[in-house]
């Protein structure tokens, strides 16, 4: 029997520029899967510091854990807060 460790992108997100990365990746590859937006902000938000972010975010710890799970549903202004907590802003562009 093979042993296997499981994967955790957020244990590979060391600097500015790897989550920035990530991020656009992700962005890339969801389509129209807002779940999948989130799960990235909740690796990028495990990565960095989880109880900074909820005081950046004026919610508790646990409620960003809440929002950000695969059973969440957060609101689009809770994304946008946590996005711009982690230095982040959403823009639009023509798509091409």
């Amino acid at each position: 029997m093979m042993n296997t460790t499981r994967w955790d992108s957020a244990a590979h997100l060391k600097t500015e520029e790897d989550i920035q990365l990530y991020l656009e990746a992700c962005l890339e590859e969801a389509g129209d899967d807002p779940a999948f937006i989130v799960h990235a902000l909740s690796t990028v938000a495990r990565a960095k510091n989880m109880s900074q972010l909820a005081r950046d975010t004026g919610l508790t710890r646990e409620g960003l854990y809440k929002a950000l799970s695969s059973e969440g549903n957060p609101s689009f202004a809770t994304v946008t807060k946590v996005a711009k907590a982690l230095g982040f802003k959403f823009t639009i562009q023509p798509s091409v």
